[in-house]
């Protein structure tokens, strides 16, 4: 437990230094905890993964601000839980407004480093069995995998093209390389 612990709190130190690697640890590591505890409150898949999204979105722009004298794994749920409040205020008063909105705040930006080995495993493999694994991850996955790897967008014009924050873009990318590698992982 204490490994671990030291572990969780080395990756934290690095994702404040904007480490690439330490975010996609933190995020495969909370990721079920936090979807799950979504899950149960919303009852709904789509809806809990897009809170889920929005709470590491929030949390990667926010890192620096974290106390490590507390748990990050409840610093997260706090602030999924936070999320999710206000997404049920504004849909019960009918209010379309999106809640991660940054305009107004300096955003951290979560280095685009590449080629990563998702990228070249994306590059690497042939394009119909690509497309038939592709096709297996759910469609808001597989519009940011086409938008990126495909169509070649970077991260800022695919979030005007979805008209979605930055920060919600990339960690719905980092999800997406996620799930497609472990598709890609079974299948081999």
């Amino acid at each position: 437990m204490e490994i671990i612990s030291e572990e969780i709190n080395h990756q934290i130190d690095k994702a404040k230094k904007g480490k690439q690697g330490a975010f996609k640890f933190l995020l495969d590591y909370y990721w079920n905890e936090v979807y799950g505890f979504q899950l149960k409150r919303v009852r709904n898949e789509h809806e809990a993964e897009d809170i889920t999204i929005e709470t590491f979105a929030k949390a990667f722009d926010k890192i620096e601000t974290f106390d490590e004298n507390y748990t990050f794994s409840t610093w997260l749920i706090t602030i999924s839980k936070n999320i999710q409040i206000d997404k049920t205020r504004k849909k019960n008063a009918s209010i379309y407004s999106n809640t991660t909105d940054t305009s107004n705040e300096q955003v951290q930006k979560i280095p685009d480093h590449s080629p990563t080995p998702e990228d070249k495993l994306i590059r690497e493999q042939n394009l119909a069995e690509l497309l038939r694994y592709i096709k297996q991850l759910k469609p808001h996955y597989q519009e940011v995998i086409n938008l990126r790897y495909f169509q070649e967008m970077s991260y800022n014009e695919i979030s005007e093209t979805l008209e979605e924050p930055l920060n919600n873009v990339k960690v719905r990318l980092l999800r997406a390389r996620k799930l497609l590698a472990e598709i890609i992982t079974r299948k081999d």
